[in-house]
């Protein structure tokens, strides 16, 4: 029978015996064995169970609510296959706060406009070659120089670097792919140490924006295609590979990925995917894949 790795990992409130005790209770409740004593990976802030079982995604519901009001995450991870070679990750709302084409928007004074439809697109409402050209569309005659002043208002989610610099300490290949701009990928990759990035392309002529994006689109069949690529080229299983986003554009890539991590999702991601960071940050990747000292 294989063996699965439930990870506990705190935010705000440390870890405790209780908290330990809900996860026996559980278990016991949900006829899963837990096969050894709970290990610290660090001590109160993140510990893990063994489980002669893998819980279900309703399972994993469950306990989010349960440990919703101290604000911890859960993870479950196969013991045979926790150890990771590839990281697939979506950028904005992921690996930087918020969306860099809201943020470039706000320079032609309809942030609004545009993040209201980058809401819907992210929930899965629209298409999304559609929103983004139409978003990219209400950009024209924009200013180039407003891509270098988005650039330098848009900051690291909390823990994004150590994330990506653990990884790559640890042998693990890093991509950055975006449905959003190269202008901002390239920057952030370089930053943060991604070993490659890709993106879409606004095009430009005599120092403005032209309302256009480059064909083709990269979206979420483009994260796959990548996600596949690279598996191929490094002479990976799937089960060596992970993928990390927060919206419906990154479902199907957390789906195909060896192990698919939500960040701060939308509903659909919450809903599809059990393992979600929803209280802490980046870092608590790192402890769901068994590191500890970063």
């Amino acid at each position: 029978m294989d063996d699965f790795i439930l990870t506990l990992v705190a935010s705000d409130t440390p870890l405790s015996a209780a908290h330990m005790a809900i996860i026996e209770r559980f278990m016991g409740e949900s006829a899963i064995m837990i096969t050894q004593p709970p290990q610290w990976l660090k001590e109160h802030k993140a510990a893990d169970f063994m489980l002669d079982t893998k819980p279900t995604i309703d399972h994993i519901k469950s306990l989010r609510r349960l440990f919703a009001e101290d604000k911890i995450d859960i993870f479950v991870t196969p013991a045979a296959t926790r150890e990771k070679k590839l990281l697939v990750a979506d950028m904005d709302s992921t690996i930087v706060d918020g969306e860099t084409l809201d943020e470039l928007a706000d320079f032609a004074g309809i942030k609004d406009k545009i993040a209201a439809i980058t809401e819907r697109a992210m929930r899965g409402e629209l298409d999304f070659h559609d929103a983004l050209r139409e978003r990219v569309g209400l950009l024209k005659g924009l200013p180039q120089d407003s891509l270098q002043k988005t650039l330098e208002r848009t900051a690291f989610n909390k823990g994004a670097q150590t994330f990506i610099k653990t990884l790559r300490d640890n042998g693990v290949t890093c991509v950055l792919v975006s449905g959003g701009f190269t202008f901002f990928t390239e920057y952030f990759a370089s930053a943060a140490g991604f070993n490659a990035h890709h993106g879409n392309i606004l095009h430009i002529e005599d120092g403005k924006l032209t309302g256009t994006v480059g064909e083709p689109i990269l979206d979420k069949e483009s994260k796959v295609a990548y996600l596949t690529k690279y598996t191929q080229e490094l002479g990976l299983d799937t089960t060596q590979t992970m993928a990390i986003g927060d919206g419906a554009n990154d479902l199907p890539m957390l789906q195909t990925a060896g192990q698919g991590f939500g960040y701060h999702g939308k509903p659909l991601i919450k809903d599809q995917i059990e393992n979600c960071i929803i209280h802490g940050d980046l870092t608590a990747v790192l402890y769901a894949l068994g590191y500890s000292d970063f």
